[in-house]
């Protein structure tokens, strides 16, 4: 029985502690791992939401020859777009006057983006010849941001506040 080896019980124990020490660190980062995911997953969608938003301003027609207008303006930094004064808006078969709400641009509450319950969208329009657009004066261009709102929350799961994602898109008339 000499040459027999093996692991004594303190031996055996021991490692079975320092395995256990390991595991229960894996544990603690599972949380935050989760909590990551998740936010990940939200400003995704949040992302593709205001992309989604910026591609259909993008093919909104807007020109000179004939005098279309359907991108509009925002008064404020606060109101949704409207047809400039002097100009109208046609799109297929819905006209909208000088002055008129553009409702494709219309402020989106966390219950109005069909399949996206908590998440609220806004679009603002700045006409570059009134106000620089990121240090441009030009007539022929605006400045959409299109800003997505979303619930974020802690590590530990709550949901604490709301998180914007903001994507801007400079489009030029045609």
């Amino acid at each position: 029985m000499k040459n027999e080896q093996g692991f004594t019980l303190v031996e055996v124990l021991l490692a079975a502690f320092i395995t256990t020490l390991g595991l229960v660190g894996l544990l603690a980062v599972i949380p935050f791992a989760s909590f990551a995911i998740g936010d990940g997953y939200r400003l995704s969608t949040a992302t593709f939401l205001a992309e989604q938003k910026l591609e259909e301003a993008r093919h909104m027609p807007w020109s000179t020859i004939p005098n279309n207008d359907c991108l509009g303006v925002s008064a404020t930094a606060t109101s949704p777009p409207t047809v400039p004064a002097g100009k109208t808006c046609t799109l297929g078969a819905t006209t909208v006057n000088a002055g008129g709400a553009l409702t494709w641009f219309a402020d989106q509450g966390t219950s109005s983006i069909a399949g996206f319950t908590g998440y609220s969208r806004v679009v603002r329009i700045t006409d570059c010849g009134a106000t620089a657009c990121s240090g441009i004066t030009n007539a022929a261009l605006r400045k959409v941001d299109v800003t997505v709102t979303y619930r974020a929350s802690n590590a530990v799961g709550v949901s604490s506040f709301d998180k914007p994602v903001t994507v801007t898109l400079m489009v030029a008339q045609r």
